[in-house]
């Protein structure tokens, strides 16, 4: 179930790590359960979902999340809208997380984001809780076993929630910090639970990479229609996008992110993240169901101790409970992750030449 993998050409040593006992590689769903709840991380309810709870951080720390301002990035993002980091600090955070993981137990998955295969980027994940590395297995892009024999990252995130850094030796704002390193390619997680970040950093790195290349990066959820037109359902998070698209008449692209590019409109992830709270059979089925099934992790549900049942409309945890599953979860997902050029919004293909030219040339945020 798990082997040593931490010296090899691309093996952890490549990342810094050092004097690790054990690397868990690319461990299925099932392997990653049984990880999960001997340690003690999560507890399965009734039909087989895993049930976890993140803490402090029921959402994202956007106040804590910084990108490192170097000569790369000087002139790309909007530093007024995000927050900088030197390349100093994300050096010295960097180790400070390095020693902090020796001797101990590790999880790395390999894995996509987006699927469309010209701007696919490959991403590492290491992570300190198998939970986590079950929630990016089934929320990004799995690669095919041949994939993986030659799989060599572009991007590694590292998120080690039990690592809290030090305010005011780092140059970060609390003990929880997400820095954002486009030159060396590396994201670095620690202080937090919350898994949605792995997922939100994905974002960032498309966000960050495409709109050069006359592709709109997206934060909406998009499907096909019988008529062979799609649909783009932009808002923040919670208002419904997930629910909309997962219209049963229609064929499913993805509930959160996308890419539109000049040949098709595509999802850059592999997986569903829906809120979940007061979610019942009768107004979302698809979804619902969901939520009911092996593999689907549910953060901060509550869940019956005695019985295993869920309570779907408790919200002692948090709001912002979450279901994490393969988008197949939902019976009528593409098997692509992609709507092809003939079924761009009425008017699309004059609006994408429109928005990738703005978004090309305008200062990227992370």
């Amino acid at each position: 179930m798990s082997a040593i993998v931490t010296d090899s050409a691309h093996g952890l040593g490549r990342h810094a790590f050092r004097n690790l006992p054990c690397v868990n590689w690319n461990l299925g769903a099932a392997a990653l359960y049984e990880e999960a709840v001997c340690r003690g991380e999560g507890h399965v309810a009734k039909k087989g979902p895993l049930v976890v709870r993140t803490g402090v951080h029921t959402g994202r720390s956007q106040f804590d999340k910084f990108v490192v301002r170097d000569a790369s990035t000087e002139a790309q993002v909007w530093w007024d809208n995000n927050k900088p980091m030197s390349p100093a600090h994300f050096d010295a955070l960097h180790a400070d997380m390095m020693s902090h993981e020796e001797g101990r137990e590790l999880f790395a998955k390999d894995l996509f984001g987006g699927a469309n295969l010209t701007h696919r980027i490959s991403v590492r994940v290491v992570t300190e809780y198998a939970w986590h590395s079950l929630f990016v297995h089934q929320l990004l892009i799995r690669p095919t076993a041949d994939d993986l024999k030659s799989f060599d990252p572009e991007f590694t995130i590292i998120d080690l929630p039990n690592f809290n850094a030090d305010p005011a030796r780092r140059g970060c704002a609390s003990q929880t910090v997400i820095a954002v390193n486009f030159s060396k390619k590396v994201i670095l997680i620690g202080g937090t639970s919350y898994a949605g970040e792995m997922k939100k950093s994905v974002f960032t790195i498309m966000n960050y990479l495409v709109p050069a290349k006359r592709v709109m990066s997206m934060h909406s959820s998009a499907n096909v229609g019988a008529n062979g037109e799609s649909a783009i359902f932009f808002g923040l998070s919670g208002t419904g996008k997930a629910m909309l698209s997962a219209d049963a008449s229609c064929t499913l692209i993805g509930d959160d992110e996308h890419g539109w590019s000049e040949n098709c409109i595509f999802n850059i992830e592999g997986g569903c993240y829906a809120k979940v709270i007061k979610l019942s059979r009768e107004a979302e089925p698809e979804i619902f169901s969901a939520t009911q099934r092996f593999g689907t992790v549910l953060e901060n549900v509550v869940m019956d101790a005695a019985t295993r049942e869920l309570d779907l409309n408790d919200a002692t945890y948090a709001e912002n409970t979450r279901a994490a599953y393969p988008i197949d979860y939902i019976p009528n997902a593409s098997a692509t992750g992609r709507a092809s050029q003939e079924c761009h919004p009425a008017d699309g293909r004059r609006l994408w030449r429109a928005a990738a030219h703005r978004q090309a040339g305008a200062r990227r945020g992370g």
